[in-house]
């Protein structure tokens, strides 16, 4: 099988030459896969069209890091293993804040956008900022199933760019595999199979993502890849 492009033209706008290079934002996205039935199923949700940024593409729920992720309460922290992989070339100068705030990014960007809670049951709690709506579920985040995937920075010749870290956790993780009501900012979410995935519109970095993904359940060992550009070409190293 042909190895899919970390970027390809039809994931979106260029950048105008003369606007500059963007420096990429911190950004989080989680992989939920589901083994309950003949093959692994993962969730994923299509883009609304009115999008500026990937419009009507299907995607892993995910998003930028907030400032509100840095000191917002766990019921549980990420596994070493992972924490300290998350600090490999950290781009902050507090790594392990970072790596933590990652975690968190990725699980707030989940109930947001899909209604679902990577969580353990807690009492309701007051909050303020991004994570109001989450703590007064009564529930606080799950980081230890988080697993590690892959992490891509945008390239620069696009006006929006993110350096993202890809997670995963299994389904079972869920408080429940049924969405809050009220909540969901993707236009339609579904689990489908990773051969289903083949027939949907994907960004070409989703595309890579899923192939790593599959070939993680095999071996969780596997180390996690690392896609970027340098100097105009695409290099790919592992963390």
């Amino acid at each position: 099988m042909t190895e899919p492009a970390f970027d390809s033209k039809d994931d979106g706008e260029a950048l105008d030459p003369a606007s500059g290079v963007i420096r990429p934002r911190h950004a989080a996205t989680l992989i939920v896969v589901r083994d309950d039935g003949p093959a692994p199923r993962v969730l994923m949700g299509r883009r609304n069209r009115g999008h500026a940024f990937m419009a009507s593409k299907w995607v892993f729920p995910g998003g930028r890091v907030d400032r509100g992720d840095y000191g917002a309460p766990s019921a549980t922290e990420l596994a070493p293993e992972v924490a300290v992989r998350l600090t490999t070339e950290p781009r902050h100068p507090s790594p392990a804040r970072l790596a933590r705030a990652l975690a968190l990014a990725a699980v707030r960007e989940t109930f947001e956008e899909t209604g679902l809670l990577l969580a353990r049951s807690a009492q309701a709690r007051p909050a303020a900022g991004a994570w109001r709506p989450f703590l007064t579920q009564g529930a606080l985040p799950d980081l230890s199933p988080l697993s590690f995937v892959a992490r891509a920075i945008t390239p620069p010749y696009r006006p929006r760019r993110f350096d993202a870290r890809f997670f995963m956790a299994p389904a079972s993780a869920l408080l429940s595999l049924e969405p809050q009501p009220d909540c969901g900012e993707l236009d339609e979410i579904a689990w489908v199979t990773f051969e289903e995935t083949r027939d949907l519109d994907l960004p070409s970095i989703t595309r890579m993502v899923l192939r790593e993904s599959a070939l993680r359940l095999k071996d969780p060992n596997r180390p996690a890849p690392f896609m970027r550009f340098l100097r105009g070409n695409a290099v790919l190293t592992e963390l």
